[in-house]
Order: C-alpha cells, then sequence, then structure tokens
C-alpha cells in the first residue's frame, strides 16, 4: 500500500476554517448582489400606458422596451376612446389618445395634459367594390346621396365614433357640401376590425376607417379607395400622447422618461419600420402584407401642432361634437416642457 503523508491535525481544521470562511464570504457577497439587485428592480417606478388597436397605435408596444429608468406596461385596448377612459378614471398614467379625444375631453371638463405627438395619417374612406363612383368624385357622392334621399332610403356612413378618422370624415364631408347633420345617416362601429364585414354586408354605403383595416378592405375586394379625407383642418392630425396633471405634479421623472421613449420610437420608425409591421401583425393579426401596405398612410411624428389643434376645436364646434369654446384649454393643457427637455429644441420647433 503506497504511503500517504498525513497532515498534522492543527493544518486540517485551518483548511477547513479557511474553506468556511471563503465560502460565507461568497454567500454573503452572493446574497449582497441579489439584494442589490432586487432592491434596484423594486426602485425602478412603474407606469401604465394605454394605447389603441390600429395601425398607427400598434407601434406603442414597442415603447416598453426603449423606455430607460421607469418600468412601462403597455395596455392595449380597442379605440381610443378606451384609452382614454382608462386614463380620465385614473386605471393608468398616460395614454396615446386622438386630437379629437384630447378636444372633445377638454370640453367635458376632464383633467388632460398632452405632452407628445407620436404617428398621424391612417384614414382612408372607402364604398362598396360595386359603388359607381370614382376615387374623389364629390359631386358623383352628393349626387348618389340626393338619389337615396329621393327614394326615401338613408345614405349609411360608418366609423368608429370618437376616433380621428370619425373626425376627419366629417369634416371632409361638410368642406365638400355635404351636411354631415342632415344628409346623411351615421352608423357607429366602435371595433374597426368590424368594418370591413359591415361593408360587405352591405350595411353600410361608404366608410371612414382606420389603418391596417383600411387597407385590408381593400386589399380583399371587400371595398374600394374613395378619398383621403385630410383637407379638413385637422388634416393628418392622428395621435397624441396625453396625461394628466395629477401625474405631472407627482411622477414628473416617469413622464419624462416615457416621453423620451416615444420620441426614441419616433425616431426608430423613420428609419425602419420592420419592427413596427410585426407589431401590427402581432397585435391585429393581419396579414404582414397588409401591415406593410396600412403604412404608406401612417408617419410617425413626436410634435404636438397647437395652431392646427386650435382649428381642430373650431372645426369640432362647428359640427357639433363639442360645446363650448375650448380654445383657452387648449393652450394652457399642451405642455411642451418634456419634449424641449428631451429633445433639446425650442418649442416653436415642435409644433408650437
Amino acid at each position: 500500500m503506497p504511503y500517504q503523508a498525513q497532515q498534522p491535525q492543527s493544518t486540517q481544521k485551518t483548511s477547513r476554517l479557511f474553506v468556511f470562511r471563503t465560502a460565507a464570504v461568497t454567500l454573503g457577497l452572493a446574497c449582497s448582489l441579489a439584494f442589490a439587485g432586487s432592491a434596484q428592480a423594486q426602485s425602478k417606478p412603474k407606469f401604465k400606458l394605454a394605447y389603441a388597436k390600429c395601425a398607427h397605435c400598434m407601434s406603442m408596444a414597442l415603447v416598453p422596451e426603449l423606455a430607460k429608468n421607469v418600468d412601462i406596461e403597455g395596455i392595449n385596448f380597442t379605440a381610443g376612446s378606451d384609452a382614454l377612459t382608462a386614463l380620465v378614471s385614473k386605471s393608468v398614467d398616460i395614454a396615446q389618445v386622438t386630437y379629437l379625444s384630447f378636444v372633445s375631453g377638454l370640453d367635458k371638463g376632464f383633467d388632460l395634459v398632452a405632452v407628445s405627438g407620436q404617428v398621424n395619417g391612417g384614414s382612408e374612406m372607402l364604398v362598396g367594390k360595386d359603388t359607381a363612383l370614382a376615387s374623389d368624385d364629390w359631386a358623383g357622392l352628393k349626387k348618389l346621396i340626393a338619389e337615396y334621399k329621393a327614394q326615401g332610403k338613408p345614405f349609411r356612413i360608418a366609423a368608429s365614433r370618437g376616433n380621428a378618422q370619425d373626425l376627419h370624415m366629417r369634416g371632409e364631408l361638410a368642406l365638400n357640401g355635404i351636411n354631415p347633420s342632415k344628409d346623411v345617416q351615421f352608423v357607429n362601429i366602435p371595433n374597426p376590425s368590424d368594418h370591413a364585414a359591415a361593408l360587405q354586408r352591405g350595411e353600410v354605403e361608404l366608410i371612414c376607417s382606420v389603418e391596417p383595416f383600411a387597407s385590408q378592405i381593400r386589399m380583399t375586394g371587400v371595398g374600394k379607395h374613395f378619398a383621403f379625407p385630410y383637407k379638413q383642418a385637422a388634416g393628418r392630425l392622428t395621435n397624441l400622447i396625453v396625461t394628466r396633471s395629477d401625474v405631472i405634479k407627482e411622477h414628473p421623472a416617469e413622464v419624462k422618461e416615457t416621453v423620451a421613449a416615444v420620441v426614441r420610437l419616433v425616431d426608430n420608425l423613420q428609419k425602419d419600420k420592420q419592427a413596427w409591421v410585426a407589431s401590427i401583425v402581432k397585435g391585429t393579426g393581419l396579414d404582414k402584407t397588409v401591415a406593410t401596405e396600412a403604412l404608406k398612410n401612417s408617419y410617425p411624428d413626436y410634435k404636438m401642432y397647437r395652431a392646427q389643434t386650435q382649428a381642430i376645436g373650431t372645426m369640432m364646434k362647428e359640427l357639433k361634437y363639442i360645446s363650448t369654446d375650448v380654445s383657452s384649454q387648449i393652450d394652457k393643457n399642451m405642455d411642451y416642457s418634456f419634449l424641449m427637455e428631451v429633445t433639446k429644441k425650442p418649442k416653436t420647433e415642435l409644433g408650437y
């Protein structure tokens, strides 16, 4: 049997003590690091963000991963009006809504403060595939409406009441000599994903839909393009990022970080739209080709357009969409400070 040297008993004790102390130090260090990481995660403020289900809205799903120093939870709603309700009821801290929702909310006395733009465009007026109307044939549309009236039938036009497309369409009708209150009958279809079916079943004669559902209607042959309703006072303006005054007072850092994430989103979308396409496909279940087509009618923009918002307020009052003059509230409740701080630009370069 080979000879094995035996260590002195004192040396063995010293070795065991060293191993024990080393293990203890390592465990203590691991616990400290774990505690620090846990504390850091717990200290990261949480913020709830609401956004709607449409092509220009779905890109908001990318905001949480672009945020720094704040843990943003993105919550997807069917329509911008639902996102607004969640904000007003304090279920969320900040929301993507439309210029129309912002103005109508001010008219109702809601506590709303706009802090950033996001994406504009996304509206299209479409008619049934067999309707004898060419694109932008407003004279032909007026004649067709008159024929329906002579036959005692209502000419039915659909949109999702309260969204930007509803306002764009009403303003465009009035601009072309069609009284939206007397000459046509409106049908409210809250969920824009139901627009195609309504047009296909002949429940409406004309529809103003939002992307990507407008592109879906065209590409599946259910309907055809009539007009882009962008000549009215709202132009192409669609989305705003809106919060409440109490949120700004109590969580200014989180508001700033969210605005910064939206600015990064807009910058990214201007360079590469593939992530945007992917978010539309994931959020709506529509085909990639439809999503790609939809983005031809939408463009990212974080500016907030004050003068045009005033014009929107005037138009909405004329259309009896709101009952009061909200000019002073619009000026008061468009806060450019966060955009200015994030972009390092004066408000005169941010739409003021």
